[in-house]
C-alpha cells in the first residue's frame, strides 16, 4: 500500500493512497479514513501515526528531506518511503537525462508529456529550511495539486524503474536512506559542547573576536616570520612559496605534504599553524555556536549528493569530523556508541562485481591488503602490504602505482577477472559511453566539449589525455557507485533491524555510528552483523563468495573506536 503526503499551494497537507480500487481513492480496507485535505502539520502527523500503525504503508513523499520533518517533529517515524525527487534523479540518469530537474513539477510535466515548467530558484521556505521547490509556486499547472501530481509521478516512476535490472532495490534503499538522513539530522549526533570549547581553548588559547587570530596562532605567525626573517602570511599559499623562494628553496606549493620534505626552520611552525588554523576555521567557536545545540550536532545530510551516490552534507562539515574532536562525540549516560567500519570496502566490491574467485578468497581476511600482499609475495606480507594497497587502489582508479608498479603488474596477472572488469569500464568511458553500478546508478556522459576534443578536432595528445581521464572516471565510478549501492542497502537494512530506542546517528561512506542504551549494545552488534550478511545477499546474490567484514566497537566516545 502506498500513501502520499504532499503540501498544497497554501502549505497545508493532503493525504492520499493511489492503490485503492476505483471510486475508493483512500484504498481503505478497515473503514477508517485515509484520504484528507487541508491538514495542519499536527493533524497530518496524527493521521500518519495511525496509518503507519494500522497499515505500515510505503509513504510517498515529494522530498523526504523536507516532507518527513513535520512527522519527525511530532514524534512519528515511518518504516518505508518512496522519495520522488531521489528516485527521479536515479531514473533520469539511467535514461541518459542527467541534469534535468527532479522537482515534482518537472517530473509531473515529463510524465504527462507537457512542456517543462518554469520553476523558481530553490530558496528557504517553511521555517527557513532549504527545499527543492516552494509548493506555493512550484510550477504545477493550474488546478493540479501536489498530491495529485505525486500520484501521477509515482505511477510513472514505478513503470520506468521496472525496465531496469535491480532498480527496484536501489529505489527502496535510496528512499530509506533519505528517511535515515532526516532522522539523523533530527536526533543529532551526541556532542559535548563544553569538551569541544575546552579543547579549543587548550589548543588555540582564549576565544577572540571573529576575524582575529587566537593567541597560539598569533605566536606561530611570529615564529614563522622570525624563521624567514620577514613578515609572511601563512594563510596565503603564494606568500609562503615566495618566502621559500627568497630563502633559495623552490617549492611547487605550500601544501603540507610538500613542506614536510623541506629542511627549513619555518617548516615546523608552518605545519602546526596549518593544522590549528584549519581547526579554528572549520570547527572553531563559530562552528560550535552554529551547529551544536543541546549537546547535539545536527547537520543536514544530502543523500546521493555526489555523482557516485555518496552522501554529502549541507554545511557543518558533517562528513569530516577531525580526529582531535572525536572525543567530543560521547554517548549519553547509560548509553553507548556502536561504531562499525567496513574494512577495505571498495576492493571487496570489485571482487564481488567481477566474480574474481581468487580475489574473493583474498577478501576472506579482515585485513584484505595484508592477505593480498601474502598472495602476491608469499612470506613477505608485512614488507609488501603498502605496495599491495597502492597497487590495488591503482588498479581500481587508474593510477600508475609509482614504486608499487611491479606489484601492480603481478596483481593484474594474478587477478585477471578483477583487472578486466575495471579495464572494460575505463574503455567504455574512453569511448564516451556510460557505465552503471551494480544496482543501476548511471554515470553522466562526457560534455560536448569533451566530444569535440576527442572527435578529431583537437591535438592528438590532448585528445588522448582527455579520453584517458574520462576512462579513469568511469573505472572509478563502477566501484565507488556500487559501494554506494551496498551502503544504501546496509543503511536501510540496519535501520529496520535496530531495536528501539537505538538509532543511527552518523554515516560516512562505509562507517556507521549507532547510539544505543547500554543494555542493547550487544543486540545492536549482532543485528549489524546480520544486516551486513543480508545486504550482501540482496546486492550480490545469496551465493556471493566475498566476505564484507564490518567489525564493531562498543564505546563511550567516538575517539575510543579509532
Amino acid at each position: 500500500m502506498h500513501v502520499i503526503v504532499a503540501r498544497d499551494r497554501a502549505g497545508r497537507f493532503a493525504v492520499r493512497s493511489p492503490d485503492g480500487p476505483a471510486g475508493d481513492p483512500a484504498g481503505d480496507t478497515t473503514g477508517d479514513t485515509v484520504a484528507a485535505d487541508g491538514l495542519s502539520a499536527e493533524q497530518v502527523a496524527a493521521r500518519a501515526e495511525r496509518i503507519e500503525r494500522e497499515h505500515a504503508p510505503r509513504w510517498v513523499l515529494p522530498s523526504a528531506e523536507r516532507d518527513y520533518r513535520p512527522l519527525l517533529e511530532a514524534g512519528v517515524r515511518v518504516r518505508r518511503c518512496h522519495d520522488l525527487a531521489l528516485v527521479e534523479g536515479l531514473l533520469l540518469a539511467a535514461e541518459g537525462r542527467h541534469g534535468q530537474s527532479c522537482s515534482l513539477a518537472a517530473a509531473h510535466a515529463r510524465a504527462r508529456g507537457l512542456p517543462a515548467p518554469r520553476e523558481s530558484a530553490p530558496h528557504a521556505a517553511f521555517d527557513d529550511r532549504p527545499v527543492l521547490f516552494d509548493p506555493r509556486d512550484g510550477g504545477l499547472p493550474d488546478g493540479v495539486e501536489a498530491v495529485d501530481a505525486a500520484a501521477v509521478v509515482l505511477a510513472d516512476q514505478l513503470a520506468r524503474s521496472a525496465q531496469h535490472d535491480r532498480m527496484r532495490l536501489l529505489v527502496a534503499a535510496e528512499s530509506a536512506s533519505a528517511l535515515a538522513a532526516a532522522e539523523m539530522s533530527a536526533d543529532g549526533l551526541p556532542w559535548r559542547a563544553e569538551r569541544h570549547a575546552a579543547l579549543l581553548t587548550e589548543l588555540l588559547g582564549p576565544r577572540v573576536p571573529a576575524g582575529s587570530r587566537p593567541a597560539v596562532l598569533a605566536a606561530l605567525v611570529e615564529r614563522i616570520d622570525e624563521a624567514f626573517g620577514r613578515p609572511v602570511n601563512p594563510d596565503h599559499p603564494e606568500s609562503v612559496v615566495r618566502a621559500f623562494g627568497r630563502a633559495g628553496i623552490s617549492v611547487p606549493s605550500a601544501r603540507a605534504h610538500v613542506l614536510r620534505r623541506v629542511d627549513h626552520p619555518a617548516v615546523a611552525p608552518l605545519l602546526e599553524y596549518k593544522e590549528l588554523a584549519r581547526l579554528h576555521s572549520a570547527h572553531g567557536w563559530a562552528w560550535l555556536d552554529q551547529w551544536v545545540r543541546d549537546d547535539r550536532f545536527r547537520p543536514v545530510y544530502v543523500v546521493g549528493g555526489v555523482v557516485s551516490g555518496r552522501w554529502a552534507s549541507r554545511g557543518g562539515a558533517a562528513l569530516q569530523i577531525p580526529r582531535m574532536l572525536r572525543g567530543c562525540v560521547t554517548a549519553d549516560p547509560g548509553w553507548k556508541l556502536v561504531v562499525a567500519d567496513a574494512a577495505q570496502l571498495e576492493p571487496r566490491i570489485l571482487a564481488a562485481l567481477s566474480g574474481d574467485r581468487r580475489l574473493a578468497e583474498v577478501s576472506g581476511a579482515t585485513d584484505l591488503y595484508t592477505s593480498l600482499a601474502e598472495e602476491l609475495h608469499p612470506g613477505a606480507a608485512a614488507e609488501y602490504r603498502p605496495s599491495a594497497k597502492i597497487a590495488m587502489l591503482s588498479a581500481m582508479y587508474g593510477g600508475t602505482a609509482g614504486e608499487a608498479a611491479p606489484t601492480l603488474a603481478v596483481l593484474r596477472r594474478r587477478f585477471p577477472d578483477a583487472a578486466s572488469y575495471v579495464e572494460h569500464a575505463a574503455a567504455t568511458g574512453e569511448r564516451g559511453e556510460v557505465v552503471r553500478s551494480r544496482l543501476g546508478r548511471t554515470s553522466p556522459p562526457p560534455s560536448e566539449a569533451w566530444r569535440a576534443l576527442t572527435g578529431g578536432d583537437g591535438a592528438e595528445d590532448v585528445a588522448r589525455r582527455a579520453s584517458r581521464d574520462w576512462g579513469r572516471f568511469t573505472r572509478n565510478f563502477v566501484v565507488q557507485a556500487s559501494a554506494a549501492d551496498w551502503t544504501a542497502v546496509l543503511l536501510a537494512t540496519l535501520r529496520r533491524r535496530l531495536p528501539p530506542p537505538a538509532h543511527l546517528v552518523f554515516f560516512q561512506h562505509d562507517e556507521v555510528l549507532v547510539h544505543t542504551p547500554a543494555d542493547l549494545a550487544d543486540t545492536v552488534v549482532a543485528e549489524l552483523g546480520e544486516a551486513v550478511a543480508e545486504t550482501t545477499s540482496l546486492v550480490f546474490g545469496p551465493a556471493c563468495p566475498v566476505r564484507f567484514p564490518m567489525p564493531a566497537s562498543v564505546v563511550d566516545t567516538y575517539a575510543e573506536a579509532k
